[in-house]
């Protein structure tokens, strides 16, 4: 089953980037990184994040960790948001704690590093994996049916196919 149609609760995508809820709550009302699955309508409904959408939550955590400030946190959201959140797992996203720079490629890590100012990188190719792994260790939701998988990883799966048609 391919991650697109996989969903995960509020308190799954907390444990795989490694916040805490009402962190998430509060970038989900504040629109930082909202659930692009399912966002909530009202009392009672759960929010629905995608794979891609955890990746951000981490990659926020991330920064914010390293004290870049909620307000260029945004401006980078929202720049990745612009773009489609597309390759974001071939991204370094450096900061020198006031600004965020994408770099695609390594020349523009080593142009950035030849300021001589002090600087920090997030290769979320990284970040991608590590949501993969903690991800594959708790429960998603299938989008079409709201079936719970546990511990689901689509490699896996693949794995489970074809030893079934062995």
């Amino acid at each position: 089953m391919a991650s697109e149609q996989i969903g995960y609760r509020g308190p799954t995508a907390c444990a795989a980037a490694g916040i805490t809820y009402r962190q998430l709550d509060y970038w989900a009302r504040t629109g930082l990184v909202e659930p692009s699955v399912r966002p909530a309508h009202g009392s009672g409904t759960q929010r629905l994040y995608s794979f891609r959408d955890v990746v951000v939550l981490k990659i926020v955590k991330r920064f914010l960790d390293t004290g870049v400030s909620l307000q260029n946190i945004r401006t980078t959201v929202q720049h990745l948001r612009e773009r489609g959140f597309q390759d974001l797992e071939r991204m370094t996203l450096m900061s020198d704690g006031a600004t965020v720079y994408e770099c695609t490629s390594p020349d523009e890590v080593h142009a950035l590093l030849q300021g001589g100012q002090g600087v920090f990188g997030i290769a979320v190719g990284v970040v991608w994996r590590d949501v993969e792994s903690a991800l594959s260790q708790l429960h998603g939701e299938r989008i079409d049916t709201g079936e719970t998988l546990i511990g689901h990883n689509p490699a896996d799966e693949l794995a489970r196919r074809r030893n079934r048609a062995v």
